[in-house]
């Protein structure tokens, strides 16, 4: 009697862990978020997923599934196959600067890895999909089922930056989802450091880890910041995609408002609920 009981105990807690895996994703419409992109003179959309509630929260759903190049958000799956080729070794490896003038004064200078990843040092990265190649790119691309990068020979080390290359930010998310709860065919050596690396503030109350991105396409800017949050034992994952609301109006108030506009709503979603 005691066999059968602890048999459907075990069944029935099968049963409800397939439920939850299983259980569908809703999406609820947040006004709230497009204000807090008019308030930064800026257009787009705001993207978060409560992973306990299975629940995406948006201003724009259409804008968060449609395609932009990933920029510099691609240093995460980028760093990911770094690792795991061997291009580096380790989170102490070395980018020497050439003594070349570079566009942003912090890349002139020798650089560890999370240095060069945390200043977004484009040569640096270049360097990287170099040293990877084409073919081994594709091949780990598709390994950690990393879509609609396209590229060859001639575009290995700017096909994230210009191109036809695209991800939208549901996936994005998905991506980093899948990485954060290690279900990415990767070691957990690869993870720890990408995970280390991706660390932007920690504090006793939360936690925030995620990469921005730039790309400019017709004298259009689009800008990215995607990542995740910790608090309170649960974790938040974003991607927000902004645009200025004239081109004229890239500038710093634009580069800061991608994680500006991501703070925001994630305070304002804690007010709504």
């Amino acid at each position: 009697m005691k066999r059968i009981v602890s048999i459907w105990i075990l069944l029935m807690s099968l049963t409800m862990t397939c439920q939850t895996k299983n259980s569908p994703e809703k999406e609820t419409l947040v006004p709230e978020f497009s204000k807090i992109l008019d308030s930064l003179k800026v257009k787009g959309a705001v993207l978060i997923y409560d992973f306990s509630k299975k629940t995406y929260y948006s201003n724009d759903f259409s804008w968060a599934k449609k395609g932009n190049i990933p920029a510099s958000t691609f240093k995460i799956p980028n760093s990911i196959i770094a690792l795991e080729t061997g291009v580096i070794k380790n989170d102490s490896a070395i980018f020497k600067w050439n003594g070349e003038q570079r566009w942003n004064k912090k890349w002139e200078q020798d650089l560890t890895f999370k240095e060069a990843f945390q200043f977004s040092c484009v040569p640096c990265y270049q360097e990287v999909a170099r040293k990877i190649g084409v073919e081994r790119m594709k091949t780990y691309l598709k390994k950690i089922n990393y879509k609609e990068m396209i590229f060859d020979s001639s575009t290995i080390d700017n096909f994230w930056l210009e191109g036809e290359s695209k991800i939208t930010q549901t996936q994005q998310i998905q991506f980093l989802k899948r990485f954060y709860f290690s279900e990415l065919p990767i070691s957990k050596r690869t993870e720890s450091i990408v995970k280390n690396i991706l660390l932007i503030e920690k504090t006793d109350a939360y936690t925030l880890s995620g990469k921005t991105g730039l790309s400019v396409k017709n004298e259009w800017y689009n800008g990215w910041f995607v990542g995740y949050f910790e608090a309170k034992n649960k974790v938040y994952f974003f991607a927000t995609n902004l645009e200025p609301i004239k081109k004229e109006a890239y500038n710093d108030e634009f580069l800061s408002a991608r994680i500006m506009a991501t703070k925001t709503a994630f305070k304002t979603l804690k007010n709504l609920k």
